[in-house]
C-alpha cells in the first residue's frame, strides 16, 4: 500500500518556513528561491487540505494547525537526519541508540564509562538528550531512558518496563579545606560534629538533612537552613569550593573524591528514596538496545 506522506522537499521547506515564520529566510537557508519555497508549501497545503500559514502585514504566521504540524515534522526530520548521518558514518555497520537521561547521572556516571562500551561494542553509538520527567515513547524518537525516581513514579509510567540500576544513597561530603579551617579531622567526624557546620541544601529534596539527622537520632534547629541548589552537580561544585557540607550520592562525585576535592565528612549513609532506572518501551528490543541493556545492567551490578 502506498504511504500517504508528502515529499521530503515540501516538508523541509515547511519546517524551515515555520521556524523562521518567513518564506524568504527559509529560502536563504535552503539555497532556494522564495517562489520555490512558496510553491512547495502551497503543494503541501493542498496535499493536507488545510492552511498552514496565514498572511500578515509583516509576512506569514503559522495557523494553529500549522504550528502543531510543524512540531511533529521538525521532530521527525531531525530523527531522519540523525539516522541518515549514523548510516553514513557507520557505512551500514553497527547501530545507534537515542537515550533520554537525567543530566547529572548521564554526565557524571554514564559518560565516563562509555569508553568501556566502545571497547565491547565499537559499532554501537549512543546519543544522549536531557529528559527528567516521564514521557510517551510513541511521541518521541527515544529508544530508552535513564530515569531517576521512586518506585511509585516508575510504576505510574504507562507503557514501559523499568529495571533498577542503582539506588541514590547519600553521604555527607565537603571540601577538606572546610574541615581543616575548623580544626576537624577528615573521615572521623561523628554526626553531632556536623551540627555546627554550614549545610548545603537541595531544593528538590528540602527535607534531606532533616531525614539524615533523624536517622542518627539528632534534631538540630538548623537542619533546613543553608543555601539551596537544584542539581546534584551544583551541590558538588559548591561543596568543593568550601561553601558547606552536602548530602551527595558517592556514585555522582567519583572524580571529586578521587582527586581529593571532596571527602566524606561522616560515614553515615542515608538510603535514598529514589533510584536510577533503565526505562524502555514494552516491545521487543532491537539488537542495539539489547546490547546496551546487557552492558548497562552488568556495569550496575559490578563492584564500584
Amino acid at each position: 500500500m502506498r504511504r500517504k506522506i508528502p515529499s521530503t522537499q515540501a516538508l523541509a521547506c515547511f519546517e524551515a518556513a515555520a521556524r523562521h515564520e518567513s518564506y524568504t529566510r527559509a529560502a536563504q537557508e535552503l539555497a532556494l528561491t522564495q517562489s520555490a519555497v512558496s510553491r512547495q508549501i502551497t503543494a503541501l497545503e493542498e496535499f493536507l487540505g488545510l492552511a498552514l500559514f496565514r498572511r500578515t502585514r509583516h509576512g506569514v504566521a503559522l495557523t494553529p494547525s500549522g504550528a502543531n504540524y510543524a512540531r511533529q515534522v521538525a521532530r521527525r526530520l531531525q530523527g531522519l537526519e540523525r539516522d541518515t548521518l549514523d548510516v553514513m558514518a557507520r557505512q551500514g555497520q553497527g547501530g545507534a541508540l537515542l537515550l533520554a537521561a537525567v543530566p547529572t547521572f548521564a554526565t557524571r556516571w554514564l559518560i565516563p564509562r562509555l569508553p568501556q562500551l566502545a571497547q565491547q561494542h565499537p559499532d554501537l553509538m549512543v546519543h544522549i538528550e536531557t529528559r527528567t520527567r516521564p514521557f510517551l515513547f510513541a511521541d518521541t524518537e527515544f529508544d530508552a531512558a535513564l530515569y531517576a525516581g521512586t518506585p511509585e513514579q516508575v510504576a505510574n509510567w504507562p507503557g514501559v518496563r523499568a529495571q533498577r540500576l542503582l539506588t541514590e544513597d547519600v553521604v555527607p561530603v565537603c571540601s577538606p579545606a572546610l574541615l581543616q579551617a575548623r580544626g576537624l579531622q577528615q573521615g572521623g567526624l561523628l554526626p553531632q560534629d556536623l551540627v555546627g557546620l554550614p549545610l548545603l541544601q537541595q531544593s528538590t529534596r528540602p527535607y534531606g538533612w532533616r531525614q539524615w539527622f533523624d536517622a542518627v537520632g539528632l534534631a538540630p534547629a538548623g537542619a533546613m537552613e543553608g543555601p539551596r541548589y537544584e542539581l546534584f552537580s551544583m551541590l558538588a561544585v559548591a561543596a568543593a569550593h568550601g561553601l558547606g557540607v552536602a548530602l551527595m550520592p558517592p556514585l555522582l562525585i567519583e572524580a571529586e573524591l578521587a582527586r581529593g576535592e571532596l571527602v566524606v565528612a561522616c560515614p553515615v549513609t542515608l538510603q535514598g528514596e529514589r533510584s536510577y532506572y533503565l526505562v524502555t518501551p514494552v516491545q521487543e528490543d532491537p539488537p542495539v538496545l539489547s546490547a546496551f541493556r546487557d552492558w548497562l545492567l552488568a556495569l550496575a551490578d559490578s563492584p564500584a
